[in-house]
């Protein structure tokens, strides 16, 4: 199975990058919405309702496939061997990272479903702010990754 998982090795990277960039664009994306829907969904009943839908299937659709392949793939990684250094500290800053983005992506389900009940309790402004972690958190992961300073 190492052997497999070693010769496999570029084509699990590439596909674990392309799952993370669509699970980055919905984790920048849906934020951004739901400062629409903050601040414009009252003012019409189309315009509340074609939001609801368009969150929902962004996360359904998109966001929560894209975790869940980049999760998979990014275990499968770990498994090669010699991918991780288990002894240095980037990759545990990395996961962290992770695990944070995967709580921010309950939050914002959370969210989505209080959309969904007419039963939003934010503004636009915190949309606004949340929208930012996800940039952190992927400025954060590419430097642990890629330099690897610790």
């Amino acid at each position: 199975m190492r052997d497999l998982l070693t010769a496999a090795y570029p084509w699990i990277k590439a596909f674990h990058i392309v799952a993370m960039v669509s699970w980055m664009a919905g984790l920048f994306y849906l934020p951004r919405l739901f400062v629409y829907h903050s601040e414009r969904g009252k003012e019409s009943k189309s315009l509340n309702e074609t939001l609801k839908i368009m969150e929902y299937k962004l996360l359904k659709y998109i966001m929560n496939p894209a975790m869940l392949v980049t999760w998979l793939l990014g275990i499968l990684l770990a498994g090669i061997p010699g991918v991780v250094d288990w002894a240095a500290g980037w990759f545990y800053i990395k996961l962290a990272c992770v695990l944070a983005l995967t709580g921010f992506q309950g939050w914002l389900t959370a969210r989505c479903r209080d959309f969904a009940a007419d039963e939003n309790r934010f503004g636009g402004r915190t949309y606004r702010l949340v929208n930012e972690i996800p940039t952190i958190a992927l400025i954060v992961i590419a430097i642990m990754v890629i330099v690897r300073p610790i």
